[in-house]
Formats: C-alpha cells, structure tokens, sequence
C-alpha cells in the first residue's frame, strides 16, 4: 500500500512521512489500515520488534486528531515517553501538539486538555482516572505500546485495570493494542473486541541460531564460522566478529555485575575496532558520564565508554542511560553489555544480539531458572535496524552439543507463552478495588463484580467463583483497615439471616443478590491512600505505625517505617549483613515503629533488617554522607540511590497526609524526615537549601562560614559568599535568588576564608578544580549535590 492511498489524515501528515524515507507501508502496517486502524476500529497488532508497530499507532492517532478527536499513548517505561514525546513531536509541524505525563500521582494535568496526542505511562494514567481528569473523556483513541506486559506480576493489573476503565468512560473509544508476537493474540483480541493482525513478517531477516565451539548454527540450516581463540570468551569472539564486519552488537546477561564485568573485557575487543575521530567523541562522552556522578560504577562505565563500549542496568541514573542508548543507536558504542531491562522497548538495535545468560536466579524456584521465551525473543527482536543493517542475528551460546539442541527446542523452535493476567493476585487486586470504589466505578458489591468481569483476568478465568472469592478477601481487608464502609438496607440484612440448614434455594439466591446489592463507600482515608496513589497495605502500615508512636519519630524510625510498605523495594540483605543489622536493631530498636517481629520468626525478621538497612541508607544521606561512600557501603549504583530517595521522598509526602488525615501529632516530625531526605542535608541547612541553586554541599559550606539562613544571604559579606561559593555567576544567581538587592560580584574579591570541598561531585583532580570554578559551571548534576 502506498503512502498516496491513505486517507483521512491531517494534511501534511503524508508529506511529513515521505520526508522521513517512507513511500509504502509495510505489510503489517497495510494489514492494519485494511482491518481499520484509520478509520477508528479497535485493532490488536502482534508483530515482531523493528516492523513498524509505531507507524501503525501514528496512523491511527492522526486519523483520529483529523476526525476531530484526541490520542493517548500508553508506554510500560518512563525512557521509552521520553522516547516517543521526541518521535511525535515532529508532527506538530502539521499541527498536531503533543505533551508528556509519566509523575506525580496527585495532579491531573489539565493542561494536557489542550494537546491532540499525550504519552504517558500505565501508572499515571492510572492515578489521572483515580483523580478525575475531565479531559480523559474528550478521548476517542487509546495506543496501548507493549500491551502484552499484562502478563507481567507488577506492571500487568495497572495496564489491564486502566484499559478496562478507559473503555468505560469512553464507549465508543478505538483501543489499539501494541504487541510482541505472543501466543493467545487472538484472546487479547477478543478481550478487546477488536480486529487482529498477527505475523511474524519483518522488514529485514532475522536469523536465530546457537554458537557452539567454533560453529554459529542458525534456525535456516546454515552455518557460519566464528572461531573462539585461546582463551577467549565465546561472545567476544562473535562481538570481534561482527564489529569487524562494520556492525555492533547488544550482549544480554543475567546480573548488573556480570554485565560491568562483561562491557570491562569487550571494551578490549571495540577498542581496536574505533577511528581517531571516534576516541575523541568517546572521550568526550565518558566526561559526561563521569560529570553525572563521581561513583565508583560511573567510572567504570566511563572507562568503558573510551574503549567503545559500555554496560546498561537500572544502577545507571537516567543520564547516564539516555547518553549510553543514544551513542550506541549513533553507532559511536560498538558494544553494550546489558541485563533484560534494555529489551523492555527502548529503541536500541543491533546487528548481532547475542543472549549470554538464558537463566537467572528465580527465588521462588530456589536457583537459576530458564527465562521466558517470550523475554528471549523480545531481546532477540533487538536485532537488525532497517536501513543500517543488512540483516539482523540473534545468537544464543552453549557450551555442549546436547545444550545447544536444547536451546534450539527451548528458544529458537518454540512459541511464546500466552499472556495471562495477573489481576487475581491479591496485592494488584487491593490496590484496583479501592481505587475502582474510591473513583465512583462501582458503588456497590455487584457493581464491582461488572466492572472486574470486563478484564482480561474474567475472559480467561476458567475456575468458576475465583474473582468473587478474592474480590470478598480484599473487601474484607480494605474494611478492616477503615479505608471503605459496606451496608446493606434492613430488608436486605433481615433476608441475609442463616436460617440453618434448612435454607431453601430461593432463600440462598436471595441472600446472594441483596449480598450483590451491598453499598461500598470509600471513607475520607481511603479516597486519601486512592488519590495519594499507594498501596492500601503501604498506607495501613504507615498509618499504624504513626498510630502506635508514642514518642515523636526519629528521621531513621520513619525511614525504616516506609522501607517497610510494598512500595518500596528494599535493599536485600547480603552474606553477614543480618548480623551488623541485627547489631543496629538492637542498638536502636526504641527508635522503630510498629511492633517488630520475633528473631525466631526467621522470615519476617530477615524482612524487617531488610527494611532497615533501607532506612540506614536515607538515614547516611539525610546525613549528608556522600554519594560515593553510600553507593560503596550499600554496594548499589547511583541509579540504584537516586530511586530510593525518589521513592522515599514520595512515601514520605504521602505519610505526612495521611498523618493529617488521622489528626496525627507526628505531621511536622515526618514533614521534616521527607525534606531532609529530599535535599540530603540536616535540619539546620533546611531553611538554606529552600534558596535556589544551594544544594546540599553549597549549602554546609555556607553555614560553615557563617551564612545559616536565607536573610544571612542579603546581609553577609560579598568576598564571604564568593570564597564559599567558588565562582561569580554561582554567587550572583543564589544571591539573586535569596532576595539581595544587588547581587552583582562585579569588583568583589574572595574573603581567602578556608572552605573545605570543591563546588562540583567531579573536582577530583586540578584541571576539574579549576573548571568548576569558572563561570559556565553552574550546574549540580550530580545526586551528591542536591
């Protein structure tokens, strides 16, 4: 089908796709435009990575904008909306505007009413129907991007649950649901009520085979030699192999360690493969990675980076991930090294993918497990970029004969899993009810039950009663802990009396309809822990633990207290570690809230010594201990850190309004710990950090010298600031900020006080002492300075 043949977009949308090299679509897409993709149909599409999934999404978002109406664009992953807001955003050159939501659970941006297409994640689209955002009933077409994440245990009930509350709102709405190729398309399909187009067809071949000893099998009956010499690793020799061929190449393995250890040995390989004009750029990359952050794993990857190539798992920052995806899909990085996390969307291909590990340590299996196949073959689908690559080569290794038929049978051969949803698990399902009785979807018990019957989980279950039963189970849990009230009328009350065994079958069916009719009423706490986007289990734990202080709480009591909650991901204790920490437990245990379990109850303990060296760690930063040295003592990447206070912080918000809510006499004490942990400093610098551009080094150096408030910066000597602060322009902004009449430093000179520490994470040497003093060096942009 050609581009001439579309219809219904707006104008200039055509001209735009013949600019970027498009002239006809591909079949997957053709297939789409033929089942109604533009012309407002629902449509599922399962095709494999790289054969034009987005183009169809485009299509039927601009068909929709033409036809007078508005776009969503759901995506699993933050990057992969940053990803997509730059792609779509090109058509606004034809008058299409866009916008992006991915945060901040409580607001409804209703300034997005006013864009044609607005990407946002599951979860914030989730947390805009919780609070009511008027615009999302303005919308007419609904993308769902990797919608086959259903299946997965912690992202797959949000997706599921949202889709099923937009088709609500929006009856007449186009669902257009994004897929890898899965192996119950068709029930996805039907779920949705919507037209499939299923192939496997893609723009550029994909061969997949095993290397094993010197031989790359592949799936076509064709070999291909790729000697491994001396005592080289398998997949250096096939990285060697295709790099000298002019391609690069993705190698997944199944740890952050591994992958480090990985890009460190393959960096030995890309280096010879590099031009002078590419170790200049690459040079100048690694500065950039090495200004993010001055950790231990940020110098390794900026070491990496010089020899061409580098690692990705989610211990980098976001930086540093964005400047690593981007030199790789710029063919400056040769090599990437990366766990499973990089196959989940992101654009990032390559010619040769080689999967390494195909096991990873699965706790609930005691040990190393085989991954999925549908995870393979997302990691697989990497491979091959149209218009780079000639092909594209997915390559698992073996280290036997038997291993590598097995691998053929297990991966190479075989269909993906179905997708199952995973709503039935009673944490998604807490968290769904509440937020379905606290939104207005369902005021009663039967009510609820309609609504949960239009889910994937409903079309699939097989065993009769089973969402009834857990549907109850949660009711009852979100009523014991007073976050919803349940009532019948008294005819309904009188007629559910047990009479005995002797209760006839009209009796029963009775029971069970005024049962149905029963009223859900979503109290004051509960609407607060919907709208607060928590965890029902996460808001009673904080809730009692705030209820059963009896002292005012320490910073590490409330931090220990919201590493506790499902919705943080606390840190695992390591060989040893539940002694040291048991050590701490003992020493501070008077500072803890709640009841802590007994050491004999080995689970829960090892859980709780968990959680608390999760609030040690917001503890060693609230304390300003630095970046590095955390990162070394935690042993976790700058990523790593950044997310927990990211975390904490957002608990520690939702913990002072929930606080509020019960009339809590502790609201300024968790008011405090969220700040201190938002800035990393101690109580006294708060009033400074409020200034902007004072991050927390700035400002120990200000209240070091003097200066302990904001008013001390309108009055203190000039000579004093600039001393402190290292740098005119620095001194000129912060002063400008605090309110000084005049701010200029023009003829100021430095007081020559002793200042300890230098202005920027990165001064570790003369020449960065030096740069981080002139006046272009304004910036904080490391963890470690704010």
């Amino acid at each position: 089908m050609n581009l001439e043949e579309l219809t219904g977009l707006p104008p200039g949308a055509t001209d735009h796709f013949r600019g970027e090299g498009i002239e006809e679509l591909y079949p997957p897409q053709a297939e789409a435009v033929e089942a109604g993709a533009t012309d407002g149909e629902n449509l599922v599409a399962a095709v494999p990575t790289a054969s034009g999934k987005t183009m169809i999404a485009a299509l039927s978002m601009l068909s929709a904008i033409q036809r007078g109406g508005k776009a969503l664009y759901i995506v699993p992953l933050r990057a992969l909306a940053s990803e997509k807001k730059e792609e779509f955003e090109a058509y606004e050159e034809f008058g299409a505007t866009v916008g992006v939501t991915t945060g901040n659970y409580e607001s409804t941006d209703d300034w997005l009413a006013t864009k044609d297409i607005i990407v946002a994640t599951s979860e914030k689209v989730d947390s805009l129907v919780r609070n009511g955002a008027d615009w999302l009933s303005d919308l007419t077409c609904v993308v769902s991007d990797e919608v086959h994440l259903i299946d997965d245990r912690n992202r797959g009930p949000t997706l599921e649950v949202t889709l099923a509350k937009l088709r609500r709102l929006n009856p007449g709405m186009q669902v257009v649901a994004l897929s890898a190729t899965v192996g119950n398309a068709d029930e996805i399909a039907d779920w949705l009520d919507a037209a499939l187009v299923d192939t496997d067809w893609r723009p550029i071949d994909l061969q997949m085979g095993v290397h094993y000893g010197n031989a790359l099998n592949f799936d076509d009956g064709s070999t291909r030699e790729v000697p491994v010499e001396g005592s080289e690793k398998q997949e250096a020799a096939l990285v060697r192999d295709i790099l000298q061929e002019g391609g690069s190449s993705l190698v997944f393995v199944n740890s952050r360690r591994n992958a480090e250890g990985a890009a460190k040995r393959l960096g030995q390989v890309s280096s010879h493969e590099i031009t002078e004009d590419e170790r200049v750029e690459l040079a100048e990359l690694a500065d950039d990675i090495r200004d993010d952050s001055d950790t231990e794993t940020s110098a390794d990857l900026a070491d990496c980076v010089e020899r061409g190539a580098a690692f990705h798992h989610a211990g980098l920052s976001s930086t540093q991930r964005s400047l690593v995806e981007d030199a790789f899909r710029d063919r400056l990085l040769k090599v990437i090294s990366a766990t499973p996390t990089l196959a989940a969307g992101v654009n990032t291909p390559a010619r040769r993918v080689i999967v390494r590990d195909w096991r990873r340590f699965d706790p609930s299996a005691g040990g190393m497990a085989p991954l999925d196949v549908l995870e393979v073959h997302q990691m697989m689908g990497r491979a091959g970029r149209p218009g780079l690559d000639p092909y594209g080569e997915a390559v698992l290794l073996a280290k036997s004969h038997d291993e590598s038929e097995e691998l053929f049978d297990r991966y190479i051969w075989a269909d993906p899993e179905p997708v199952r949803s995973k709503l039935a698990a009673e944490p998604a399902l807490r968290t769904h009810v509440l937020a379905t009785v606290a939104s207005g979807f369902a005021r009663t018990r039967g009510g609820l039950l309609e609504f949960l019957e239009a889910t994937l989980y409903a079309s699939q279950s097989s065993e009769a009663g089973r969402l009834e039963s857990v549907t109850d189970d949660v009711l009852a849990y979100l009523e014991r802990n007073d976050f919803i009230e349940r009532s019948r009328d008294d005819e309904a009350e009188d007629s559910g009396e047990d009479d005995g065994p002797f209760t006839s079958a009209a009796d029963l069916a009775e029971q069970q309809a005024a049962k149905r009719e029963e009223t859900l009423e979503a109290t004051s706490l509960g609407h607060t822990v919907s709208w607060l986007y928590l965890d029902p289990m996460s808001a009673a734990e904080i809730v009692h633990g705030l209820e059963r202080a009896d002292e005012r709480p320490t910073a590490l009591g409330l931090y220990q207290l919201v590493s506790r909650t499902p919705d943080m991901y606390e840190l695992y204790l390591r060989s040893g570690e539940d002694e040291q920490f048991g050590e701490l437990f003992y020493e501070r245990e008077a500072e803890l809230l709640g009841d802590a379990p007994s050491e004999y109850e080995e689970d829960r303990f090892e859980d709780w010594l968990a959680a608390l060296k999760t609030g040690k760690l917001l503890e060693d930063w609230a304390d300003e201990t630095d970046e590095v040295t955390i990162t070394d003592r935690y042993k976790i990447g700058p990523g790593d850190l950044r997310g927990k206070v990211d975390t904490a912080e957002w608990l520690l918000g939702a913990a002072e309004s929930l606080a509020a809510e019960i009339d809590s006499e502790w609201t300024v004490a968790v008011r405090e710990a969220r700040a201190r942990v938002e800035h990393g400093v101690g109580e006294e610098l708060l009033e400074l950090v409020s200034v902007g551009g004072v991050g927390r080094k700035r400002a120990r150096r200000l209240y070091d010298a003097g200066i302990e408030e904001p008013a001390d910066l309108r009055s203190a000597d000039k000579g004093v600031v600039l001393s402190v602060l290292k740098g005119e322009k620095t001194a000129e902004n912060i002063l400008e900020n605090a309110g000084r009449e005049d701010p200029s430093m023009d003829g100021v000179e430095p007081a020559g006080i002793d200042v300890d520490g230098a202005d920027t994470e990165d001064s570790t040497s003369g020449d960065k002492a030096a740069a981080a003093q002139t006046e272009s060096d304004d910036s904080q942009s490391s963890l470690g300075d704010f």
